[in-house]
């Protein structure tokens, strides 16, 4: 029966247990999108988890949607990262690189006056996150097939600048309403063309991406963030257990390392119903999880590794405080998000500095 702490093989990555740090976008890096020594620390503190992943990363500048979100496309951005994966190398942690472009969650503001593209011309609800003073969303320009398959290659060479940089894999963010998953599903893609209409060209984007991320790391190093919920970014598809069915056959097909997904816990789980499509495709489950409904997929089956995100926020040792089943750290929302501060990011205590300050008190 598996636990927190069992050891876990991922296609070629070899976990010490199977408690994963979920993807956290925290807006730390430069303004050049360059990781800083804070964030190595950040990282190392967290090396404990089975895995990390990192956050979104994106993939070219046009790819962005938020500010000081870190990138994989400039040498300045390589050697930031490499200073990051040494520390967790250091930690004996695993850790791989999510890549990631935002489609039309973004805004001209932040685009140098380009208009955000994506599948089709079709506005997302809304105002865009933490630009201030407010701007809604704008209608996006829909891509065309040669821009599509620029932006595969710039996910395969962002794929290459992360192994430059020293990942252990890469993970493809097709999730949340971001770019790949704005064609994927079908309220977003109002397409004519091969990317779009059947769910076999609706997912052909996110396909063609997997195989060019393979083609650099293996498929073995290879995972897929995917959100059947479609509740992120106002998404939304008329038939998910065929849409996202079809997609994890597919990746079944290639042997990745894992998938991941978000979803509340429920009897009709879609995960269940994507793995049992995969043929055998390793399952990272999360969303708002508490121990022991993490301790229960493990021990059912239903998930072979269970990921917490605001949780490792809290708690650079959750994996120990899981495991021996201690109180958390509550999470301080106050600068989570877009402070260059240590405060709210590389100062919440381990369990061991809380004793030790309690026992010195």
């Amino acid at each position: 029966m598996a636990e927190l702490n069992s050891p876990l093989v991922l296609g070629d990555l070899k976990l010490k247990n199977r408690v994963v740090m979920a993807p956290l976008t925290r807006s730390r890096a430069t303004d050049d999108r360059v990781p800083t020594a804070m964030m190595a620390e950040y990282y190392a503190q967290r090396a404990s988890a089975g895995l990390i992943i990192s956050e979104a990363t994106v993939v070219s500048e046009e790819a962005n949607g938020y500010l000081n979100t870190p990138g994989l496309f400039s040498d300045a951005q390589v050697e930031g990262w490499k200073d990051v994966t040494q520390a967790v190398h250091e930690k004996q942690g695993l850790i791989v690189a999510q890549l990631w472009h935002v489609g039309r969650v973004s805004h001209p503001d932040l685009l140098g006056g380009e208009t955000p593209v994506s599948a089709s011309a079709v506005q997302q609800a809304g105002h865009v996150s933490l630009l201030r003073p407010k701007r809604e969303y704008v209608v996006p320009r829909p891509l065309e097939i040669t821009e599509i398959h620029q932006i595969t290659q710039q996910f395969k060479q962002a794929a290459i600048n992360a192994k430059l940089a020293g990942f252990d894999g890469v993970e493809l963010h097709a999730a949340n309403g971001y770019l790949i998953d704005q064609f994927l599903q079908s309220s977003t893609n109002q397409r004519e063309d091969k990317y779009g209409g059947s769910v076999e060209n609706r997912a052909r984007f996110l396909l063609e991406v997997v195989d060019a991320l393979i083609e650099v790391w293996g498929a073995g190093r290879v995972g897929v963030h995917l959100a059947p919920r479609g509740d992120e970014h106002d998404m939304g598809d008329a038939d998910p257990r065929e849409t996202f069915g079809y997609v994890l056959e597919e990746l079944g097909k290639r042997k990745i390392a894992f998938f991941f997904t978000r979803e509340y816990l429920a009897d009709d789980s879609i995960s269940d119903y994507m793995k049992a499509r995969s043929g055998g495709v390793p399952y990272i489950a999360n969303m708002r999880l508490s121990r022991e409904e993490a301790i229960n997929l493990l021990a059912t089956g239903h998930a072979d590794a269970v990921s917490f995100g605001k949780a490792y926020i809290a708690n650079p040792d959750l994996f120990e405080r899981l495991v021996a089943d201690a109180p958390l750290n509550e999470l301080v929302f106050e600068n989570m998000i877009g402070s260059q501060t240590a405060e709210g990011y590389i100062d919440y205590p381990t369990l061991a500095e809380t004793s030790e300050s309690e026992l010195s008190a």
